[in-house]
């Protein structure tokens, strides 16, 4: 019983550990993404032909609920960095030199 207690607390203090915070310019290139779906639905569309007539088409869109609940995408990146690392974003979103909105 004693090893089964031991085990179970070793288990839940890994996954707490796991779950702790990461440096910050790991949660801004985390977060990066979620304020770029906040600004806009992402997409993609292909259209194919092949040998005999073979046609192919596909369509692939990505909408984020920050999106839906018009968030601004400022907002949405610094309070995912704050809420991933502990810490506010080096930079704003907006002054990031690869934002395009």
């Amino acid at each position: 019983m004693r090893g089964l207690i031991a085990s179970t607390g070793l288990t839940l203090a890994a996954l707490v550990a796991a779950c702790g915070p990461v440096p910050v310019d790991q949660a801004e290139a985390e977060c990066f993404r979620q304020a770029q779906l906040a600004s806009r639905p992402r997409g993609t569309l292909s259209l194919g032909l092949g040998s005999g007539g073979a046609r192919y088409a596909g369509a692939e869109v990505e909408i984020s609920s920050d999106f839906l609940m018009q968030r601004d995408p400022s907002q949405v990146y610094a309070a995912c960095v704050l809420r991933r690392s502990g810490q506010p974003p080096r930079m704003p979103l907006y002054d990031r030199p690869d934002w395009r909105g």
